[in-house]
């Protein structure tokens, strides 16, 4: 016999009532201090790299005869760089370039991955399989080989290097939402929707995608710092964001001689403390989303 109406309604309600645990989720969260700590730190970060440049004015290209290699002095916290240039003001700027590209990498690797995974999880069959294939094609490649090769070929820019990490990261959001939804897209309440007519674009919509995104979210944060690290390793190898543009990285580059790293903290140590916390404070963050979401794997 068919299910009644009232059933299928009752298990469409069932599931739109698991997408409302996230009330429960963003509790537990603010309950993690480390979290909690690492979401302040990320905006009053944002805030200070952003703003701050507007309130004191600040020039990270100029450089000042007589101050090259200079440690910090009053209205120069950080001292000069080699050319003479104020590492204060480049941090500030270089904090611009690398959150930047660290975020609209991850967020077009996002845009590419989630549709494909929703489409292939959905669907299966050969939409499934060419999508699943074409994901193992770009993993079947050493990305930082990649990364070089293309930068090499299209040149250094904020722009080229953006794009590139996001077209190469996409296929772990696919892979991941897409085994996600395969244990979701035979749920009875997905069954029922069907049955009801609703179309695949909503079902999709309202019941896939929220009863799946999670752990993509968390894979997100992750990917943050990492694509953080890759931009911070290509710039310190001088194949990165290109001077004089500022980034974290190529600050850093500095510290390739030994007597900078030996007899010129200033010179490197800022940048780096900058960069290390930025990173352990996503990392927090992805872990407290982790643990919100999914209360069975502990603390």
């Amino acid at each position: 016999m068919f299910e009644s109406v009232t059933t299928q309604a009752t298990k469409l309600a069932q599931a739109t009532g698991d997408t409302r645990h996230s009330s429960g989720a963003l509790a537990r969260f603010w309950r993690m201090p480390a979290a909690i700590g690492g979401v302040i730190f990320i905006l009053v970060e944002v805030l200070f790299v952003v703003f701050l440049p507007l309130v004191i004015p600040l020039d990270p290209y100029t450089s000042l005869p007589g101050y090259m290699s200079s440690g910090p002095i009053p209205g120069y916290p950080f001292g000069f760089d080699e050319l003479g240039r104020d590492l204060f003001a480049r941090i500030i700027y270089g904090g611009q370039v690398s959150l930047l590209v660290a975020f609209c990498a991850t967020a077009l690797s996002l845009i590419i991955g989630v549709p494909l995974g929703l489409v292939a999880g959905y669907f299966g069959g050969i939409i499934e399989t060419i999508v699943m294939r074409f994901s193992d094609a770009f993993m079947a490649f050493p990305a930082m080989i990649l990364i070089l090769i293309f930068v090499s070929v299209a040149g250094q820019s904020i722009t080229t290097l953006t794009i590139i990490m996001g077209v190469l990261s996409w296929p772990s959001f696919a892979r991941l939402l897409h085994g996600r939804i395969l244990s979701i897209r035979e749920e009875e309440y997905i069954e029922s929707a069907r049955a009801v007519g609703t179309s695949n674009f909503i079902i999709i919509c309202k019941y896939i995608l929220p009863n799946s995104i999670a752990p993509v979210l968390v894979q997100a944060t992750f990917a943050f710092s990492i694509t953080m690290s890759i931009e911070a390793g290509l710039s310190f190898l001088g194949v990165g964001i290109k001077p004089p543009t500022a980034s974290w990285g190529n600050i850093l580059y500095a510290a390739k001689s030994i007597s900078v790293l030996a007899y010129q903290p200033w010179v490197w140590l800022p940048a780096g403390a900058f960069f290390l916390a930025t990173v352990f404070a996503v990392n927090f963050i992805g872990d407290g989303l982790r643990r919100a979401l999914d209360p069975k794997s502990g603390r």
